[in-house]
C-alpha cells in the first residue's frame, strides 16, 4: 500500500465513524437512562468518571509495562485516593461503590465491599454487629471472606479448617489441622486486610461436628499491620493467569491453635449458647446469604465487561475495511460482512439483556435479605435456584462473548492496545470464584428435579424459576413443529420462542428424572436449558415493557429488536434439543431459523455504534486503541508503539548484551562455511 493509500485510510476510520452514528436513529441519552436504571444513575456515574478520569492516580498510561508488584503498589495507591476523593468531594458509600465498579481493575477494597461487608451485615450478632460495625463501614478495618481451601472450594460442606468451642473459656478455637485446610486464593488476604470473615466446620463438645459455621477473626494487627499470634497468611503465588487481578493480593491463611470469643460467631441465625448447645437456623442456606449476594451481582458484571468489549469490537469493525474495492473505491467495512455482524450482534444483545437482568435480580435479593432480616425465609430457595444458574450462564456467556469479541479484530485483538485481552484475564475467574460453575450447574439441576417431582396437575403460579414447568402440568402436548413467524410479529411478541425454550427445558428435566442418573455433561446441558428458559420468559417481559421503563417508541422498536435476536440465537444455540424433541421438525425449519437471526442481525447493524454508545463509556473506561470514540484506530495504535519503552533507545541494549553476539557469531559461522567450500 502507498503511503497515500495508509493516509487515506487512516483519515477515512473517522469518517466511517461519523457516517454510523449519523446512521442511527437512536436516542442516545434515552438508551443511556434506560441501561443505568434512569438519568440520576448516569448522571452520577459520568460526574465520577468525569473526577477519575482527570486525577493522576487512575491513569492507565504505561500500566500494561508494569511489573505485578508495580500494579500491586499502583492499586493501595488507587484506593487511598479513593478514600481522599470520599473526604473531599463528601461522596456516599454508594459513590465509593461505584468509582470500583467504574475502575477496570479488581483492587482489595472490591473484596471488601463485595463479601466481606455483606456477609458481616447478613449474619453478624446484635453484640458484634454493634462493636465493629461502624468501623467496617468506613474502612478502619479492610476485611476479606475466607471460605476457599488449598484442596475445597465450591465443596463448603469438605472444608476442613474447624472452629472448636471450649465452655470453660467460652471461646472457640480456630486451627488448620493440615496443608489442605489453609485458606487459599482469599482476595486481599495477602498484604491488605486486618480482619476477615472465615468459614470452618463447627465442633462442640464431644467432637460433635455442625457443619461449616460463619467466624468473625482479627487477622493483623491494626498497630503495625504485622499478623496476628497464630495467624501465617501471605499472598498465595504472585501472578496469575494472563495478568489478570494483578493489583489484588489473593493470599493464603494458616490459623494454628486461634483463639477468638463465642461473640465472634456470626450469630444472627445459627448460634451456640455459654453451655455449649447449638441453636438451629431457621433455614439450612441461610448461611450461603454472602455468596448469593455476590452471586446476584455478578450477572451486571458479566453485562458491563459484555458490553465494553462488544463497544470495542463493534467500533472497530465499523471503521475497519477489508476486502475487493467497490465502484466507491473503498474496501467494505468488515461490520458489513455477515460472518462479522453475525457473531458480534448477538453478544450486543446478550450485554443488553444481562445489564437489565442484572438490575431486577439485584431488586429480588435486597427484597429476599428485608425478609431474612424479619426472620422470613420463603424467598431464600427461590434466590439461590435463580442465582446459581444464573451465574453459571451469564459467567460462561460472556466470557466465552469476550473471547469472540477480541478475536473477531484480528491480529491488533492480540495486542494489549486492544484492551480486551485485559477484559478477558479480568473475567476468566468468574467461572471459577462464589462457585465453580461445573457444580453449580448439578445445584441447578438437583432443584429443577425437585421442582419436577413436587408438580402436580394442573399446578398454577409456579415461582420464575420452575415456571417453564407448568407446560407439563397444563396437559398440553409438546408442539409437533414450530414455525418462525415474520420478524416484525416476533419482534411485537417474541412469546414464541419463550414457549419453545420453555418446552425444550420442560422436556430435558422430564428426561433427566425418567434416566435417574446424572452425568457431569448432562448436568450442564439441563442447567442451560433451565436457565435459557428463565431467562427468555424475563426477555419477552422487558420487550414488553421498553417503552413503560422511559424508552422513547421509535427507540423501543430497535431494543426490541435486539430482545428478539437474543431468543432467536438462543433457540439457535439449541438446535441439538429442538431437533431431537421435534420442537423443530427439520431442514426447512432449522433454516428459517437461520435466516432469521441473520436478517435481524443485518437490521440492527445500522444502529449498532448507536447500541454500543448507549452504554456510556468513555475513551479513559475503554482503554483501547481499537475502541476510541472519534474511529482514529491507526493513529491510536501508533500512538501506543511511539510510548513503548523498547523505544525509547534508538539501538537497544540488548544489541551490545546479545544480538552484536548472535550476529557476529552468524556471520564468522558463514565465513569458515565460504572457506571451507573452497578447499
Amino acid at each position: 500500500m502507498s503511503m497515500l493509500k495508509a493516509l487515506d485510510a487512516a483519515a477515512q476510520t473517522a469518517l466511517d465513524m461519523t457516517a454510523a452514528r449519523n446512521a442511527t436513529a437512536v436516542d442516545i441519552p434515552s438508551l443511556r437512562d434506560y441501561l443505568h436504571g434512569g438519568a440520576d444513575n448516569w448522571q452520577r456515574r459520568e460526574e465520577i468518571v468525569r473526577v477519575l478520569s482527570a486525577d493522576p492516580a487512575f491513569s492507565k498510561a504505561g500500566r500494561d509495562n508494569m511489573s505485578r508488584s508495580q500494579l500491586f503498589m499502583r492499586g493501595q495507591a488507587m484506593t487511598r485516593r479513593l478514600h481522599e476523593l470520599q473526604n473531599e468531594l463528601g461522596w456516599s458509600d454508594d459513590d465509593l461503590r461505584r468509582s470500583l465498579s467504574i475502575l477496570d481493575e479488581t483492587l482489595p477494597l472490591t473484596l471488601h465491599f463485595q463479601a466481606f461487608e455483606p456477609v458481616f451485615n447478613l449474619q453478624a450478632g446484635p453484640e458484634l454487629a454493634a462493636e465493629y460495625g461502624p468501623l467496617i463501614a468506613t474502612r478502619g478495618i479492610l476485611g476479606c471472606y475466607l471460605q476457599t481451601e488449598l484442596a475445597h472450594g465450591t465443596a463448603v460442606s469438605a472444608l476442613e479448617t474447624t472452629a472448636t468451642y471450649d465452655p470453660v473459656t467460652r471461646e472457640f478455637e480456630l486451627h488448620s489441622p493440615s496443608l489442605t485446610a489453609a485458606k487459599w486464593w482469599i482476595g486481599a488476604a495477602g498484604r491488605t486486610a486486618t480482619h476477615g470473615v472465615v468459614q470452618a466446620q463447627l465442633v462442640l463438645s464431644g467432637g460433635k461436628r455442625m457443619g461449616p459455621h460463619l467466624f468473625f477473626v482479627q487477622l493483623r494487627s491494626l498497630e503495625d499491620h504485622r499478623p496476628m499470634r497464630g495467624v501465617v497468611l501471605g499472598d498465595q503465588a504472585g501472578p496469575k493467569a494472563m495478568g489478570g487481578f494483578a493489583a489484588t493480593d489473593n493470599g493464603f491463611v494458616r490459623f494454628e491453635h486461634v483463639r477468638i470469643p463465642l461473640k465472634n460467631m456470626l450469630s444472627r441465625f445459627a448460634q451456640v449458647t455459654e453451655a455449649g448447645e447449638y441453636v438451629r437456623p431457621p433455614h439450612d442456606k441461610l448461611a450461603y446469604g454472602g455468596m448469593l449476594y455476590i452471586r446476584s451481582g455478578m450477572v451486571t458484571g458479566a453485562g458491563m465487561m459484555t458490553a465494553k468489549a462488544i463497544t470495542i469490537a463493534i467500533r472497530y469493525a465499523t471503521v475497519r475495511r477489508q476486502g475487493t474495492p467497490g465502484s466507491d473505491g473503498l474496501e467494505p467495512q468488515v461490520i458489513s460482512y455477515p460472518a462479522v455482524n453475525g457473531r458480534l450482534l448477538p453478544i450486543l444483545a446478550r450485554a443488553y439483556v444481562f445489564l437489565r437482568l442484572g438490575k431486577s435480580l439485584s431488586s429480588l435479593f435486597a427484597d429476599t435479605a428485608a425478609r431474612l432480616a424479619s426472620g422470613d425465609t420463603s424467598l431464600l430457595a427461590e434466590l439461590h435456584a435463580t442465582t446459581a444458574g444464573l451465574k453459571v450462564f451469564a459467567t460462561t456467556t460472556s466470557i466465552a462473548d469476550i473471547e469472540t469479541a477480541r478475536r473477531s479484530a484480528g491480529g491488533h485483538g492480540f495486542s494489549a492496545a486492544s484492551g480486551m485481552g485485559r477484559l478477558y484475564a479480568e473475567w476468566v475467574p468468574s467461572a471459577t470464584y462464589e462457585g465453580d460453575n461445573y457444580v453449580l450447574d448439578q445445584q441447578v439441576v438437583r432443584a429443577a428435579l425437585k421442582a419436577y417431582r413436587a408438580l402436580k396437575p394442573g399446578a398454577k403460579g409456579l415461582p420464575p424459576s420452575s415456571a417453564y414447568l407448568q407446560r407439563l402440568s397444563d396437559g398440553a402436548s409438546p408442539p409437533s413443529g414450530f414455525v418462525i413467524s415474520s420478524l416484525d410479529g416476533l419482534t411485537s411478541e417474541p412469546s414464541p420462542l419463550v414457549v419453545l425454550l420453555e418446552w425444550r427445558a420442560a422436556l430435558v428435566v422430564r428426561e433427566l428424572h425418567s434416566a435417574g442418573e446424572v452425568t457431569g455433561m448432562e448436568a450442564a446441558r439441563a442447567a442451560r436449558a433451565v436457565t435459557d428458559a428463565f431467562v427468555a420468559a424475563r426477555v419477552a417481559d422487558m420487550a414488553r415493557e421498553v417503552e413503560k421503563d422511559g424508552v422513547r417508541k421509535e427507540d423501543a422498536v430497535v431494543v426490541r429488536t435486539l430482545f428478539a435476536l437474543y431468543l432467536l440465537a438462543s433457540a439457535e444455540a439449541a438446535l441439538p434439543d429442538l431437533l431431537v424433541y421435534g420442537l423443530l421438525r427439520g431442514t426447512q425449519e432449522v433454516a428459517a431459523l437461520r435466516r432469521a437471526v441473520a436478517t435481524t442481525c443485518a437490521a440492527l447493524v445500522p444502529h449498532a455504534i448507536g447500541l454500543t454508545d448507549a452504554f456510556g463509556f468513555s475513551n479513559w473506561e475503554l482503554d483501547s486503541a481499537l475502541g476510541v470514540y472519534d474511529g482514529r484506530v491507526y493513529e491510536a495504535l501508533w500512538d501506543r508503539a511511539q510510548r513503548e519503552p523498547l523505544n525509547e533507545k534508538e539501538v537497544t541494549d540488548a544489541y551490545g548484551e546479545s544480538i552484536k553476539w548472535v550476529l557476529q557469531n552468524g556471520q564468522r559461522r558463514a565465513a569458515e562455511a565460504q572457506r571451507n567450500a573452497k578447499l
